[in-house]
Parts: structure tokens; sequence; C-alpha cells
């Protein structure tokens, strides 16, 4: 079986980010929402779509049985089945080339090396407040 794209996906945040994704996780819970918590949500319902599957996959496999018999009953539970199967495969298709797209077009950004800032220049002088004229 190959490998789930969750755990791909799971790996590319991990090397963006330089954490561990359990650590990612325990982050972003802890910041506004932002990019971080967009990736991860996304991660997360990709790997829903695909728990999903083996889950439709295996009801699907009992219901086919080779000494199990298909009446008119099982027809209806193995079409109901096999559209289950059809929308999780489509929700996993697409959360998976949507993430890879978003996770493409970011790029792990070196930490930058600031200079020292230079102390501020001091004020200039105020000038003198002068005489108030009255009318």
């Amino acid at each position: 079986m190959p490998r789930p794209a969750s755990t791909d996906i799971a790996g590319r945040i991990e090397d963006l980010y330089g954490a561990p994704l359990a650590d990612l996780e325990a982050h972003a819970r802890d910041q506004p929402p932002g990019m971080l918590s967009a990736l991860l949500g996304m991660h997360e319902a990709l790997a829903l779509a695909e728990r999903s599957i083996g889950v439709h996959r295996a009801h699907l496999a009992r219901l086919l049985q080779p000494e199990r018999q298909i009446g008119p009953h099982e027809v209806s539970h193995l079409l109901d089945g096999t559209r289950r199967l059809a929308e999780a495969v489509a929700v996993r298709d697409v959360q998976a080339t949507s993430v890879a797209a978003v996770l493409q077009s970011l790029a792990r950004v070196p930490t930058p090396v600031l200079p020292v800032p230079a102390p501020p220049a001091p004020a200039p002088p105020l000038a003198a407040p002068g005489p108030v004229h009255s009318r």
C-alpha cells in the first residue's frame, strides 16, 4: 500500500518549520491564527479523509466477501458505501493538492542576522517659548 499523502505533508510541514508536528501543533494553539494553523488544519483534514477511505474500503470488503450473498438489500449498502468511498477519495485528492500547492509556494527562510541598531540621534533642542501676545 502506498504511503499516505498526510505522512508526506507532515514531513514537509516539519521541514518548513524545523520542528516535529506535535510541537508545531502545541505552538499553534498558543498563537493567533496564521499560516501554521492553516497548514495544520489542512493536514488534519487530509488525514481524516485518509482514515475515512480506510473505513469505507473495509466496509465494502466486508460486504463483498465471497461467501456472502448479495441481495436487493445489500445492493443499496454497496452503492452507499461506494459513494462514500468516492467522496472520501475526492476530499483526499483536493486536500492533498491544495496543501501541496501552498507548501510549494513557501520556503524556509533562514533567520536573518539583524545589524545592531545605532543609538537614536539626540533630539534637536526645543525653541524657548516666546512672549505671548494678547489682542
